[in-house]
C-alpha cells in the first residue's frame, strides 16, 4: 500500500522525493508542447514509477475567467469509468451474489435475447446490444436529462446488431445493463457501492458521479473546438446519460490510485484481476484485445499494457497501466482533440524509451551500399547469404535495375527502427528519390549479411 499513501501525501503537500528532476521537467516540457501544439486548454497528469509519483495541473480550467488549472481539480473521466464497473462485478463475484456467466434475463429478463447474453459478454463488448452514445458531439436528445431505463428501453429492446459473442463492437449500452445488475444485486445506488468498495479504501476522495452530483464552479469547464476554431465551452450531456458507462469524474491523482490498486493487487484477489485484465475471446478463438472494462494488450518491447481512453462533452482522458513495470500514465484534458493521446503517448515513449541500437550507422551505410549497387542491377555477394542470393535471380536482379534506377540519387535516406526476429536483426529504412518514398526491409544475420532485402513504394498519403 505504500504507492497509495505516497500519491495521497503527494496531493497535500509538494513533494521532492519524486521522480527525479530531469524526468519531472521532461513531463513538464511533453505536457506543455503538447498543448501549445493543440491548444488543448488544460491538462491534469499522474505518473507513477516504482514508489514514486508525479501528479500536476497544465494550462487552463477555465478561459472566463481565466482560471489555472490544478492537481486537486476533478476531469471527468468518461469510459475509464467502465474498468472501474468491470471491478464491482468482480467483486460481487467474489461475495458469490452473481457470476460472470449469469445471464442478463437473471436481472433485466425485458431486454432482447436476454436469455442468451451473459455479464461477462457485457463487460467484453461482445454482446450485441447497440450503442446508444456513439456520437463524439452531444446531439438535441442527449442535452435531456435520461434514465437508465430510457436508455435500455429504446437501444437494449430492439435487434441485436450481431449473435452474441460473434464480434466485438464497442457499447456504452452494455455498461449501462451492468450499472443496473449491480444496482438490483446490492440494493443500493451505483456510485454508493463504488465509494464503499473501491473509492474509500483507497482514499480516492475527489470522486464524483457527475449523473447523480453537480458540478461545482470549481470544476474546470470542458471545451470543444469546430474544425479549427477558437475553443469554445460545450454543452454537457444531460443527467443520466454517463451513468455506468462514464459516470465518474475525479483528480488525475485518485486515478492513479486506482491503477496502483492494480499493480499492488489492493482491491482484486487474484483470480478477478486476472479476469478484468484477460483478453477475451470470440466464438471460435479470435481474440478481442480487450478484458472486462479495459484494452490489454503489449507495448511494441513486450511490456504488458493496460489501457483505456475516455471522452465526455469537452473531456478526453487516456489512463494506461504497465503493471510488471510499476509503471502508470494517467492524462485527463478539458478539451476535445488530439492532446490526451499525444501526451500518453510521448509520456509512454519517454518512460520506455527505444533500445539503442549499436550499430545503427553501420547498417545504414550496408544499406545504402546495397541499394545503389541494386540500382545498377549489381549484387554485392560479400553482403549476402546464400538465401538472399538464390533469390536475387537475373528476373529479379533486372527487375530491381528496371524500377530503382531511374529514381537517380535517393533525396534520403533514414533509418526507421530495428528489432530482432529468427536470431537476426530486422530494420527499416525510407528512400525519399524521384518524387516517391519507399520503404525498404531488411534481416541482418549476425555476421553482418543481409538475408532479405526487400523493397515496396509506401502510397501517397
Amino acid at each position: 500500500m505504500r504507492r497509495l499513501a505516497l500519491i495521497a501525501f503527494c496531493m497535500a503537500i509538494p513533494c521532492p522525493a519524486q521522480l527525479s528532476p530531469q524526468l519531472q521537467k521532461s513531463i513538464d516540457d511533453v505536457v506543455l508542447r503538447t498543448l501549445a501544439e493543440t491548444g488543448v486548454p488544460g491538462a491534469s497528469v499522474a505518473v507513477a514509477k516504482d514508489e514514486s509519483v508525479y501528479a500536476k495541473a497544465y494550462g487552463f480550467a477555465k478561459f472566463d475567467p481565466k482560471t489555472p488549472a490544478t492537481a486537486e481539480m476533478r476531469f471527468k473521466i468518461a469510459s475509464n469509468s467502465k474498468q472501474i464497473a468491470g471491478a464491482a462485478i468482480l467483486l460481487l463475484a467474489e461475495d458469490r451474489k452473481l457470476s460472470l456467466d449469469d445471464t442478463v434475463a437473471k436481472y433485466l429478463p425485458a431486454l432482447t435475447r436476454a436469455k442468451e447474453i451473459t455479464l461477462r459478454q457485457l463487460l467484453a463488448h461482445t454482446s450485441g446490444y447497440q450503442d446508444y452514445y456513439p456520437l463524439d458531439y452531444v446531439a438535441p436528445y442527449m442535452a435531456k436529462d435520461t434514465t437508465a431505463n430510457q436508455i435500455l428501453d429504446k437501444w437494449a429492446k430492439k435487434d441485436l446488431d450481431f449473435d452474441p459473442g460473434t464480434k466485438w463492437q464497442y457499447s456504452n449500452t452494455n455498461y449501462v445493463i451492468i450499472g443496473q445488475v449491480i444496482e438490483k444485486v446490492t440494493g443500493t445506488p451505483l456510485i454508493d457501492f463504488l465509494k464503499k468498495r473501491i473509492f474509500q479504501p483507497l482514499g480516492m476522495r475527489s470522486v464524483i458521479d457527475v449523473t447523480r452530483e453537480t458540478w461545482s464552479a470549481a470544476d474546470p469547464t470542458g471545451y470543444t473546438q469546430h474544425a479549427m476554431s477558437p475553443f469554445r465551452a460545450v454543452v454537457p450531456e444531460g443527467n443520466g446519460w454517463m451513468y455506468a458507462a462514464g459516470e465518474l469524474a475525479m483528480t488525475a491523482a485518485d486515478l492513479a490510485k486506482w491503477d496502483a490498486s492494480l499493480i499492488e493487487r489492493s482491491v482484486l484477489k487474484p483470480e478477478s484481476l486476472r479476469a478484468l485484465t484477460t483478453e477475451a475471446l470470440l466464438k471460435g478463438g479470435t481474440g478481442t484485445r480487450y478484458g472486462l472494462g479495459m484494452q490489454v494488450g503489449t507495448t511494441p518491447k513486450g511490456n504488458r499494457r493496460w489501457s483505456h481512453s475516455g471522452g465526455a462533452s469537452g473531456f478526453l482522458s487516456r489512463n494506461t497501466t504497465f503493471p510488471d513495470d510499476g509503471i502508470s500514465i494517467t492524462v485527463l484534458t478539458n478539451g476535445e482533440g488530439t492532446a490526451f493521446e499525444t501526451i500518453a503517448q510521448r509520456l509512454e515513449e519517454l518512460l520506455f524509451p527505444p533500445t539503442a541500437d549499436p550499430s545503427a550507422a553501420e547498417a545504414l551505410e550496408k544499406a545504402i551500399k546495397f541499394y545503389s549497387g541494386l540500382q545498377n542491377g549489381e549484387l554485392d555477394r560479400s553482403l549476402t547469404t546464400l538465401d538472399l542470393e538464390s533469390y536475387f535471380t537475373r528476373e529479379v536482379l533486372a527487375d530491381f535495375a528496371a524500377s530503382l534506377k531511374p529514381l537517380g540519387v535517393p533525396e534520403s535516406f533514414t533509418a526507421t527502427g530495428h528489432s530482432e526476429r529468427g536470431g537476426m536483426a530486422t530494420r527499416g529504412f525510407a528512400v525519399k528519390a524521384g518524387g516517391k518514398t519507399l520503404s525498404i526491409s531488411t534481416f541482418v544475420t549476425p555476421e553482418g549479411k543481409f538475408d532479405q532485402f526487400l523493397i515496396s513504394e509506401k502510397p501517397k498519403p
